[in-house]
């Protein structure tokens, strides 16, 4: 990346810098934020003490959220537009906050979600972060899981610094404290560091959640935030699954609680910087204050988080700020806030929220945040967005679990400092709003749609080097062609480069014990068929010489007359 600049001035008083961020946990999911069931009292009690934006949005969805969030740009800059199907790795050419920080001497580690690439060079280790233990893919329980430890967010199999590792406990808690000891790590050796801590919870699946906090919260009653009246034994499911969603959140609150022990301890609370957020909407249809709408919605309940910043040196407590800020902001913020300067010429999508917490500014020039998001292999021009300029939001709630939609666009308006739940369309009574705003939507369209030559090309694997001499291909980011993207009988491919030819010993896994069968690789022009036994789940190798440039592996394997992917991949190299 471009050298960064830090004056010597700000480099010898420079705050830490911590960002926790939750997974599907939404914006009403806070006793501050009027929650009357869900028990965060360790997070009350950092709001109390810290800088609050009210008007903070994120992307609808995990991956789009946690682009924006790294790079302080639009995800559709960044190639990253999806949440699976090879659509959720970032392009290795973005300069991320890690990068940025680590640049400038901070010491860098990441604890929980990364979801932008599996792979080199595509994983966070690979994107600026010097310590990495994260869970593959979009969450525990996905078809990346290591093979022997599907679904295990109690001792869970995770990825440290590239390396399949078991660890004993609960996932949230093995963050927090790997956490901790980086921390701890880098206050002996004098550094500074960045802590980027991004829970897989309150995501699902919720089969396995802290035990003690979901015997408690089975016994309360949830009615308070339903937003929809359900029959009785939909209320018994949901009411069920609301107590494990709570039980997360409440075991993300003990962990900061104990966090801010560890800094208090350390002698850091001063000047460290801690901020919290979650990456979109909540899982369910539940509260979310004076909003409606839920997770991969564009209504502001799918896309509001609070943004909770605790710098006591420089941050008054209970500063409050409702000027509109976003996901990308956060990045410029920080750089800010420790002094760095961007390199001439790289452009940032995002500005600094900072005077707006340090009660330098009340209000910044006005500005407009467009958001969208939606399945598929590239965006489309209207297709499930929302664009805010205070006080309008022009929104077009296509559904983003299509790839398209059909007509002509309609959209609606929305005068959100009168009518924050969007109960009174205006788009008849303001149709030059309406226009005005349409046409700036376009020409954000455009602008991040031609970021670079193929804009919305996905990035590819690169493998057989040093960084990563075996790789694991997994279905998140295999390229899909066949059936419903992750069920058992659907089937894609991957595409990989390599900077040299190589010899690699290919194994087939599959989810569960297959019949007899046979199994055809094609890489290029090659291409080579195995037999696969009945009953034995890996251990299907073969032998491939893998040509130098990009290419494409396919996988195609005939059960009973039938054609389907393997349940993944590994590639090793065998002539390093």
């Amino acid at each position: 990346m471009p050298r960064i600049s830090i004056s010597r001035a700000v480099a010898a008083d420079r705050p830490n810098v911590i960002v926790i961020m939750s997974d599907d946990q939404g914006g009403g999911d806070y006793g501050f934020m009027g929650n009357p069931v869900i028990r965060t009292p360790e997070l009350d009690a950092m709001h109390r003490r810290s800088g609050f934006l009210s008007k903070f949005y994120v992307s609808p969805v995990c991956a789009p959220t946690r682009a924006c969030l790294m790079t302080g740009r639009y995800n559709y800059r960044t190639r990253c537009i999806d949440t699976y199907i090879g659509r959720a790795m970032m392009d290795p050419d973005e300069v991320t906050i890690a990068e940025f920080l680590s640049e400038a001497g901070y010491r860098t580690g990441i604890y929980g979600k990364w979801h932008m690439g599996d792979n080199y060079p595509l994983r966070a280790m690979d994107q600026g972060f010097q310590d990495s233990l994260v869970h593959r893919g979009g969450g525990i329980g996905q078809p990346s899981d290591p093979i022997g430890a599907e679904g295990k967010y109690t001792d869970p199999t995770l990825i440290k610094n590239g390396e399949e590792t078991l660890i004993k406990g609960y996932c949230t808690d093995i963050y927090f404290d790997a956490a901790m000891d980086f921390i701890e790590q880098s206050t002996k050796a004098d550094k500074n560091f960045f802590t980027y801590i991004a829970t897989n919870a309150p995501h699902g699946p919720f089969h396995d959640v802290p035990e003690a906090l979901y015997q408690e919260y089975r016994k309360v009653d949830f009615t308070p935030i339903l937003v929809n009246e359900l029959n009785p034994k939909r209320l018994e499911q949901e009411s069920d699954k609301l107590a494990r969603i709570a039980a997360m959140i409440t075991n993300i609150d003990e962990n900061v609680g104990r966090l801010f022990k560890k800094l208090d301890a350390l002698g850091l609370s001063e000047n460290t910087i801690v901020v919290y957020l979650n990456d979109n909407g909540p899982n369910t249809m539940r509260y979310v204050g004076d909003m409606r709408g839920m997770k991969s919605h564009v209504d502001d309940g799918g896309i509001r988080s609070p943004l909770v910043f605790h710098w006591p040196a420089q941050v008054q407590a209970g500063h409050r700020s409702d000027v509109l800020c976003a996901h990308i902001d956060l990045l410029p913020t920080l750089l800010d806030a420790c002094g760095i300067e961007p390199p001439d010429g790289h452009k940032l999508d995002g500005r600094s929220f900072l005077p707006l917490l340090t009660g330098e500014a009340t209000s910044l020039p006005q500005r407009q945040i467009v958001l969208q998001t939606h399945r598929g292999n590239e965006p489309q021009r209207y297709h499930h967005f929302a664009l805010h300029e205070e006080p309008w939001k022009l929104v077009h709630p296509s559904g983003f679990g299509r790839e398209s939609f059909a007509g002509d666009p309609s959209f609606q308006l929305y005068d959100l400092n009168k009518d924050p739940r969007q109960t009174n369309n205006l788009a008849q009574q303001h149709p030059d709003v309406v226009q005005r705003l349409k046409r700036d939507y376009e020409a954000w369209f455009e602008d991040v749609s031609s970021t670079r030559p193929d804009n919305y090309a996905p990035p590819r694997i690169v493998i057989g080097t040093e960084h990563e001499l075996r790789s694991v291909l997994t279905r998140q980011d295999w390229r899909h062609i066949q059936g419903r993207p992750w069920a058992g009988n659907s089937n894609g491919v991957w595409l990989l480069e390599a900077t040299e030819s190589g010899d690699y010993e290919v194994e087939l896994i599959f989810a569960s014990d297959p019949p007899a069968g046979t199994a055809t690789m094609t890489v290029g022009k090659q291409t080579k068929t195995l037999e696969i036994p009945a009953g034995q789940r890996r251990g299907h190798t073969t032998n491939l010489k893998f040509p130098a440039g990009q290419m494409t592996l396919a996988v195609d394997v005939v059960f009973d007359g039938k054609t389907q992917g393997p349940h993944q991949v590994i590639l090793t190299r065998r002539d390093k």
